[in-house]
């Protein structure tokens, strides 16, 4: 329990995230070590790689990143490379997390596009 008195960590129970004492979350946490050295993550809600320098990652937290008032924030999506490198969202439920992966998708690879295509009128000039 956090120091409101709520819970802080978190499993998932299919995609519904479901409160822990310390010993389920660190035997949930163990599982996904195992999952993940198989080639399966659990906590993983989806991964899209944009281009070879971009991805866009949405992961179960499990532990509570709210810090204050409000629902628990237990999902979180990352765009790791590109030009938004290291944007990041949060959300509440499994379904917020997978609506939330494809807008970061879709805006990631808008930027991307932008870059490529101002590298490509740049090159244009050049010759």
């Amino acid at each position: 329990m956090n120091r409101k008195g709520c819970p802080q960590y978190y499993v998932l129970c299919g995609h519904t995230p479901i409160a822990a004492d310390t010993l389920m979350w660190e035997h949930a946490v163990a599982k996904r070590t195992e999952g993940c050295a198989a080639g399966n993550d659990p906590f993983r809600v989806a991964r899209t790689e944009i281009n070879d320098k971009c991805a866009v990652s949405t992961v179960f937290l499990g532990l509570d990143h709210q810090w204050g008032e409000g629902d628990p924030i237990l999902f979180e999506t990352m765009i790791f490379g590109g030009p938004l490198d290291q944007e990041m969202w949060r959300y509440e439920t499994w379904d917020q997390a997978e609506r939330g992966h494809e807008d970061a998708v879709t805006e990631a690879r808008k930027a991307c596009a932008q870059i490529d295509a101002i590298a490509e009128n740049a090159g244009a000039k050049k010759q």
